[in-house]
C-alpha cells in the first residue's frame, strides 16, 4: 500500500478547501444572466441620488466585485463598494472606500489603485490588501500631470490617462529607479481629441478606448507587438449608440465587457465580447496620417523631385495595400508642369511661373476606405523687389482692420498675396487681379509683412495694423 505523508494530507485538504470555495457558475457576476451579443443593465445598488458608474473591477478569482457610486461629474460625492462572495454566497454591498473612486486591482489582487481629484485634476491612489481588508490609500505619484484610469498588467508595465500633450492621451508610465515618466502612446491611440477612459488587456493584446468626441463611443485596438498599436475602430453598433459609452473593463478570460452607458442617467452594462474582439481583429482598418507632409519650396526654372515618406500614412493591413492620388486641395487637377508618380509616389516638374500649390494627397486601402492630408509647394520668382518698384500701393497704412492692395502698373497681372506676421507664421493668402480687399480685424496690432507673387517676381512691403 502506497504511504501517504502528512504533505499529502495537507495538499488534499488545501485542493478540497479550494474546491469547496469555487463559485458555481450560476452563481458567478452576482448570480445575474451573462447577457449575450446585446449589452443590458448589470443590477449594482446604490445609495440614493448617486449612480453606479466610473468602472468596475473583478477579482481574479471572481469572488469580490468592486464598483463606483457617485452624484455627477465633476463628482463631489463618492465611494467604492464591493460585494464577496463568502460561505456559498453573495454578501454586500459593503464600503471599500469613501472619497473614491475608479477601482482598479493589480495583476494578483493585492493593490487597488482608484481615484481622487486634486485642484479639478485626477489623481491615482493605491492601497494595500491586509488581513483586514485594505489599508489606508496613499497617493501614488507626486506629479501635478493628470492621473486618470490607472492599470498594471501581466508584463509589469502601467498605463493611464494624462496629460503630457494638450489633450488627455493614453500613456504608458516609464519607471527609471526613482525617476519616473509619462509618455504618451502616440498616434494612432491618440488623436487631437480627448482619449480618457480605458481598458488594457492583462496581457496587452489589446486595448479599449473612449474617445471624448461625438459620438462619444467606445473603440478597440490592438498590439502590433513592436510598441505600436492599430488604429482604434469602433466596437460595433451593438454597444455603440448615440448616448454616451465609456468606462470600459473586461474581464480576466476577456469574455465579458462591463462599460457606463447614459446621459441624463448612467447605469453600468454588461456584454459578451470574447467572439467579437477576436473578429474584430481580423477586419479592415482604416488607414491613417502618421507624418504631416513637409511643405517644398523652389523656385522658377528649377527642378523639383520630391518623394512622400513611406511612413506619411499608416495602414495596418499592410503599406503595400494603399494606392496613392494627388490633386490640388480645391480637387482640380495638378498643373501641367507638375507630375506625380501613383507607383513611386514622387512629384516631379519645373515651373517657369512663381506660384503656390496647396496639394491634397490622398491614401486609399483594397477596402475603399481612404485618408489625406494637404501639403504646400512653393515657387519663388528668381528676383526680389520692394513694393514701390511697380507703384504698388497699400493703402491705408496704417490701417484699423482692412486694407486694399492695387498691382499700380502690374495691373491686369495675375497676382498670390501672403501676408505674414513678424514671426514668419503666414495670416492669410489670396490670388486676385487688379486689386483685392483683405479683412485684418481682429489680427494684433503690429507691422505685417506683405508678399505679392507676380509671374516670375517676388514684391515685398509692410502694413502696420491699429485697431
Amino acid at each position: 500500500m502506497k504511504k501517504i505523508t502528512l504533505s499529502s494530507i495537507l495538499l488534499l485538504l488545501l485542493c478540497s478547501f479550494a474546491f469547496a470555495q469555487t463559485i458555481p457558475t450560476d452563481s458567478l457576476y452576482l448570480g445575474q444572466t451573462p447577457p449575450g451579443n446585446t449589452p443590458i443593465i448589470f443590477q449594482l445598488p446604490v445609495s440614493s441620488g448617486l449612480m453606479p458608474v466610473e468602472r468596475i473591477t473583478i477579482s481574479a478569482d471572481g469572488k469580490e466585485i468592486y464598483y463606483s457610486e457617485i452624484n455627477n461629474w465633476p463628482a463631489t460625492n463618492k465611494r467604492i463598494k464591493y460585494f464577496k462572495y463568502l460561505d456559498n454566497k453573495w454578501q454586500g454591498p459593503f464600503i471599500a472606500f469613501e472619497g473614491f473612486m475608479c477601482p482598479a486591482l493589480s495583476v494578483n489582487d493585492s493593490i487597488m489603485y482608484m481615484q481622487n481629484d486634486l485642484n479639478n485634476v485626477a489623481c491615482t491612489y493605491y492601497s494595500i490588501k491586509n488581513t483586514t481588508g485594505w489599508s489606508t490609500p496613499s497617493r501614488l505619484l507626486s506629479t501635478n500631470l493628470q492621473t486618470h484610469y490607472f492599470q498594471e498588467t501581466q508584463l509589469k508595465n502601467y498605463y493611464l490617462a494624462s496629460t503630457p500633450s494638450v489633450n488627455s492621451d493614453i500613456c504608458k508610465l516609464k519607471i527609471n529607479n526613482t525617476d519616473t515618466l509619462i509618455q504618451s502612446l502616440g498616434k494612432p491611440i491618440n488623436t487631437t481629441a480627448i482619449e480618457n477612459d480605458f481598458f488594457i488587456a492583462r496581457d496587452e493584446s489589446f486595448m479599449i478606448v473612449f474617445r471624448l468626441s461625438s459620438p462619444f463611443n467606445l473603440f478597440i485596438s490592438y498590439n502590433k507587438g513592436n510598441g505600436k498599436w492599430t488604429n482604434p475602430k469602433s466596437i460595433g453598433i451593438n454597444i455603440n449608440t448615440s448616448i454616451y459609452e465609456c468606462c470600459p473593463f473586461v474581464t480576466n478570460d476577456n469574455k465579458y465587457l462591463f462599460f457606463t452607458r447614459g446621459w441624463s442617467s448612467y447605469y453600468t452594462y454588461w456584454v459578451k465580447v470574447d467572439e467579437l474582439i477576436d473578429s474584430l481583429q481580423h477586419t479592415n482598418f482604416v488607414p491613417y496620417l502618421n507624418l504631416n507632409i513637409p511643405n517644398q519650396t523652389s523656385t522658377v526654372g528649377q527642378l523639383i523631385n520630391y518623394t512622400i515618406p513611406d511612413s506619411t500614412f499608416i495602414d495596418d493591413d499592410g503599406n503595400n495595400t494603399l494606392t496613392y492620388t494627388a490633386k490640388l486641395s480645391n480637387g482640380n487637377n495638378l498643373p501641367s508642369w507638375l507630375v506625380f508618380d501613383s507607383i513611386t509616389h514622387v512629384f516631379s516638374g519645373t515651373s517657369q511661373t512663381a506660384e503656390i500649390l496647396n496639394i491634397k494627397v490622398t491614401a486609399t486601402d483594397t477596402a475603399g476606405a481612404i485618408v489625406s492630408t494637404i501639403f504646400q509647394i512653393s515657387i519663388s520668382p528668381n528676383s526680389i523687389n520692394e513694393l514701390n518698384s511697380h507703384m504698388v500701393n497699400i493703402f491705408p497704412n496704417p490701417s484699423s482692420g482692412r486694407i486694399n492692395i492695387s498691382l499700380g502698373t502690374l495691373s491686369d497681372k495675375t497676382a498670390i498675396v501672403e501676408i505674414k506676421n513678424l514671426e514668419g507664421k503666414t495670416i492669410i493668402t489670396n490670388t486676385f487681379i487688379n486689386e483685392v480687399s483683405i479683412d485684418m480685424f481682429g489680427k494684433p496690432n503690429g507691422i505685417y509683412i506683405i508678399k505679392l507673387y507676380i509671374d516670375n517676381e517676388i514684391l515685398i512691403g509692410k502694413v502696420c495694423i491699429v485697431n
